[in-house]
C-alpha cells in the first residue's frame, strides 16, 4: 500500500532527518510512503558533492545530506517529492528507480503539452536542455529515501550561485517559465499519480 503525505513547507534538514528514522525503523510490513513537500531555501549537497561547486551561497544555509548526486537548491515553488519505498519488495535497483521517477515527471510534463527527456549522462529531466527535475536517491539496508524535485513556479536565481548537480553550464528552467501555471496541490496530484501507476 502507498501512504501519501503532504507536508506542505518545511524545513529541509529536518525532513531529511524524519526520512532517516522512518527508513531505519522500517520493517518488511511498513507501507511505503511518498511525502509531497517544499522547502525553505536551502543548498543541498550529496555523498559525493564537491565544495567547489558551491560558488556564493550567500545566506542561503547548506546542507550536506546522505543522498546520491551533487549540489542542488529547494526553494518556495518547487516540488519535491521524498520516495520512502521498500526497493526490495518492489523489486527495484538504484538505476531502475532513478529511471522510474524520470519517467513519472517526462509523464506529468506531457500532460500540459510539453515534452520532457532524460539523459543518460546526467540524471534528471531536461527541456530543450534546460534542466527542470532533479533526482537524487539514497537506498539503505531494503529502504530508498530522499527523491525528486520539479520546478514549478520558483525564483531560479540561486540557481547561478551554484554549479547545479556540479555542471559549471547547465542551465535551469521551470513549468511557469514554459507557460504552465498549475498549483502546488494539482502537480502533486499528477506527479503523485504518475509514479504510483509506474510502481
Amino acid at each position: 500500500m502507498m501512504k501519501i503525505v503532504d507536508l506542505g513547507l518545511q524545513d529541509y534538514e529536518a525532513t531529511w532527518l524524519a526520512m532517516k528514522s522512518f527508513n531505519e525503523q522500517r520493517t518488511s510490513v511498513t507501507d511505503d510512503e511518498l511525502w509531497v513537500v517544499e522547502h525553505q531555501p536551502v543548498y543541498t549537497l550529496g555523498l559525493n558533492g564537491k565544495s567547489e561547486h558551491l560558488l556564493n551561497t550567500g545566506e542561503i544555509p547548506v546542507v550536506k545530506c546522505d543522498r546520491g548526486g551533487q549540489v542542488t537548491y529547494h526553494g518556495p515553488g518547487q516540488l519535491v517529492i521524498y520516495t520512502l519505498l521498500d526497493v526490495e519488495r518492489l523489486k527495484l535497483n538504484t538505476r531502475s528507480l532513478v529511471t522510474l521517477l524520470e519517467q513519472a515527471m517526462i509523464n506529468t510534463i506531457a500532460q500540459m503539452g510539453i515534452e520532457a527527456v532524460a539523459r543518460v549522462d546526467a540524471p534528471g529531466v531536461y527541456v530543450e536542455g534546460q534542466k527542470i527535475g532533479s533526482i537524487g536517491l539514497r537506498i539503505k539496508k531494503q529502504g530508498c529515501y530522499h527523491g525528486l524535485s520539479l520546478n514549478n513556479a520558483m525564483d531560479l536565481r540561486p540557481f547561478n550561485n551554484i554549479n547545479p548537480c556540479g555542471y559549471s553550464d547547465l542551465k535551469v528552467t521551470q513549468l511557469s517559465d514554459l507557460g504552465v501555471i498549475i498549483s502546488y496541490k494539482s502537480l502533486s496530484d499528477s506527479l503523485t499519480h504518475a509514479i504510483t501507476s509506474l510502481l
